[in-house]
């Protein structure tokens, strides 16, 4: 069986996964590889449009860091660590400009300097953009740095599992899919970087089809916690037939959310942000508008309105032109000429790896580092702030490199046995099924799973729903141990590998139910009809589920860590 071994090994290539191995390669000693399922360049980050937040104070002078910090710490509903949000945001405006001397193309204000937009839950404009393709010229300029720093790419190789001993880390097994072979890769540190877990509501998300929680499911079958996951964003504006992201600088710009009695509705919301309010509020907003019979359409396909005429052609096409042409692709709609129709789809995963040292991304393994969308540092708390994304998977993706390096050089590499009897025992089954011929198929489990979540445990959630949900996530756990994929083939073999992402999410979608259900409050994205309050003095805590050795699952409670700002009730 082929074997790498590395001083420290990315697993994800998009801006987290990518910062981590830039700065984790200026140490020349070092050897660094990125494994990743697709070409770097096409990593989910890539699909991030509106910009990045920082505090550069460009538009407006008047704005702070520290107004950035309590933005911030405010939209999270006051779940998000105060520590880390100031860390965070102090940080940022240096890391803009050091983006964009590593050549990010950002858009230019009248003075020549890096442009800035209003963004939702912001009390000043201070999203930086290019265009509204910002995510996909913040991964071109990396992978750029990358290559210039001799970083190794190993493309479509997809993670199966790590392995760690009494000391730490040992390193990981992933599936080389063009060889269709089984390899392991020891490593002194691991940093994760593999992205949200959106697919669990396969359906309807903005998510790309790779987006399935590998790194988490990973991370919790070798016993780290996953923080907070029922934390699940719902982006206002997905395109109403397919989910298709539209990005926060709709309205950002000045957009309109439209009912079908040309109200902009938003007014009995949030009558001060009106259409810039945090997602959550603007995404519920919406359902509600539908579900008392102010939308368009019926059921399934019910959808509001975003109307963005009143800007004109020359200010779209300077500032949006990627999201008209998706609006015009996906929906046949011109958003020049015609209002476009739009419905809120799952977008992000506030919760995800439960990172112990917020400085370094540590994980509670030693060796082990976790990054970008796929880990919890909580600075997003209940509901993320649109502009703290990119933000934030560059951020902490450098801090994880810079904290991986510095433990690289102080570890020697771990033993080598419980890796090799996991990539023995990942390889048994990847013969078993390629072979199998009985069982439920893969892809009716899928969809079973994303029906009962989307049902149970969506925008609008009560205990009765999310327990039936619980019951038909178990109920596919329990299929899947004997599932089919009705293919036989070696190289390439996709349908294996949705095997495994199935998998994958099926363990988060457990885990997203227990948290739902245990948190008895409504705080945030997590709204609760039978627990319509927040609830700070016994649910100011983080949850951490725990997936057990015998397949069960626990959960805990952690404190939120308090600085500067007491809980206040959230009104925009």
């Amino acid at each position: 069986m082929r074997s790498y071994t590395y001083d420290v090994v990315v697993v994800g290539a998009g801006g987290a996964g990518m910062e981590a191995a830039l700065n984790a390669s200026k140490d020349p000693d070092l050897s660094v590889a990125v494994i990743t399922k697709v070409f770097p360049t096409r990593s989910h980050t890539g699909a991030a449009q509106g910009g990045m937040n920082a505090a550069l104070c460009y538009r407006d002078p008047e704005d702070t860091i520290e107004s950035h910090i309590f933005d911030t710490i405010k939209g999270s509903d006051y779940l998000a660590d105060q520590d880390s949000v100031e860390f965070f945001c102090n940080g940022m405006p240096d890391l803009v400009r050091e983006l964009e001397s590593m050549g990010v193309p950002y858009s230019r204000d009248e003075q020549g300097r890096v442009a800035q937009r209003p963004f939702g839950g912001a009390s000043h404009p201070r999203c930086c953009y290019a265009q509204d393709k910002t995510g996909h010229v913040v991964l071109h300029a990396l992978f750029e740095n990358c290559l210039k720093n001799n970083v190794k790419f190993l493309d479509e190789y997809n993670l199966l599992d790590l392995a760690v001993d009494e000391s730490g880390i040992e390193g990981l097994v992933a599936i080389d899919l063009r060889a269709g072979e089984i390899v392991m890769f020891r490593a002194k540190c691991v940093v994760l970087a593999t992205g949200g877990f959106g697919r669990v509501y396969w359906t309807r998300t903005t998510n790309a089809t790779n987006m399935t929680g590998d790194g988490v499911a990973a991370a919790m079958r070798v016993g780290v916690p996953i923080k907070d996951p029922e934390m699940v964003q719902f982006h206002p504006t997905g395109l109403a037939s397919s989910g298709t992201l539209l990005s926060e600088a709709c309205r950002g710009e000045g957009g309109y959310l439209i009912n079908n009695q040309g109200e902009r509705f938003m007014e009995r919301y949030a009558p001060d942000k009106m259409e810039l309010g945090p997602r959550d509020l603007v995404a519920r907003s919406i359902e509600t508008e539908i579900k008392e019979g102010r939308g368009f359409g019926e059921g399934m396909k019910s959808y509001v309105m975003l109307d963005m005429r009143h800007l004109g052609r020359e200010k779209i096409m300077e500032r949006l032109p990627q999201v008209r042409d998706l609006a015009i692709k996906f929906e046949g709609v011109d958003m020049i000429t015609d209002p476009v129709p739009i419905r809120p789809s799952n977008h992000y995963s506030m919760g995800g790896i439960d990172v112990v040292n917020g400085r370094t991304c540590a994980t509670k393994i030693p060796g082990l580092f976790a990054a970008g969308e796929c880990s919890n540092i909580s600075v997003h708390g209940a509901n993320r702030l649109g502009g703290n994304s990119v933000s934030e998977v560059c951020f902490f993706g450098k801090q994880a490199g810079i904290g991986a390096a510095a433990a690289a050089k102080g570890r020697t590499l771990g033993g080598s046995q419980n890796l090799e009897e996991t990539a023995a025992a990942w390889q048994e089954r990847f013969d078993t099924m390629r072979a199998k011929s009985s069982g439920k198929h893969i892809y009716e489990i899928r969809d079973k799973m994303a029906e009962a979540m989307w049902n149970g445990v969506g925008i609008f959630r009560e205990g009765p729903a999310i327990e039936e949900a619980m019951r038909v996530v178990d109920e596919c756990i329990e299929e899947y141990k004997d599932a089919r994929i009705d293919d036989t083939s070696k190289v390439y073999n996709n349908a294996f590998m949705n095997y495994v992402e199935l998998g994958n999410v099926l363990t988060i979608a457990r885990a997203v139910c227990l948290g739902a259900l245990e948190r008895k409050e409504s705080r945030g994205s997590h709204s609760r009809g039978d627990y319509p309050t927040r609830d700070d003095v016994n649910f100011m805590k983080h949850s951490l589920i725990s997936l057990e050795p015998d397949g069960s699952y626990s959960i805990d409670w952690r404190d939120v860590v308090v600085t500067s700002y007491q809980p206040q009730e959230r009104k925009y």
